[in-house]
C-alpha cells in the first residue's frame, strides 16, 4: 500500500523559508504524481502544487507560483517543497497526496483525484 510521510513542517517568521519533505513508497504503477494541499483552520483543503514523475511536468496554485518550488529526488522516492518569502496567509496543515501515473490538475488540484494521503504537517508564520 502507498505510504506517504511529511517532515519539515514548524514555525517562522514572515519572509522566511521553509523546506517540507515526502517519502513515498509502496506504488505498484510505473509513474504517479505527488502533491501537496493545505488546510488553514476554518477553510477547505486547497490543492498548492503537483509533480508528475514520468516527465517532471509541475502544477502550482497561482497563489504560490514564484515563491514554492516542488522538485523530487526519484532515487530515494521523495518529493520536496521548497517554501520562500512565506505569509502570515500560509499558515496551514500541510498534507502531501499522491494519486497514480500523473498529478490531476485542470481547473485545480480536486481533493477526491488524490486516493493517498499522509498525516500531514503544520506550518506557523508569525511574529
Amino acid at each position: 500500500q502507498v505510504q506517504l510521510v511529511e517532515s519539515g513542517g514548524g514555525w517562522v517568521q514572515p519572509g522566511g523559508s521553509l523546506r517540507l519533505s515526502c517519502a513515498a513508497s509502496g506504488f505498484t504503477v510505473p509513474y504517479h504524481g505527488i502533491g501537496w494541499f493545505r488546510q488553514a483552520p476554518g477553510k477547505e483543503r486547497e490543492g498548492i502544487a503537483c509533480i508528475s514523475s514520468s516527465d517532471d511536468s509541475t502544477y502550482y496554485l497561482d497563489s504560490v507560483k514564484g515563491r514554492f518550488t516542488i522538485s523530487r529526488d526519484a532515487i530515494n522516492n521523495t518529493v520536496y517543497l521548497r517554501m520562500n518569502n512565506l505569509q502570515y496567509e500560509d499558515t496551514a496543515a500541510y498534507y502531501c497526496t499522491a494519486r497514480d501515473y500523473y498529478c490531476s490538475a485542470a481547473g485545480g488540484m480536486a481533493v477526491d483525484k488524490y486516493p493517498y494521503w499522509g498525516q500531514g504537517t503544520q506550518v506557523t508564520v508569525s511574529t
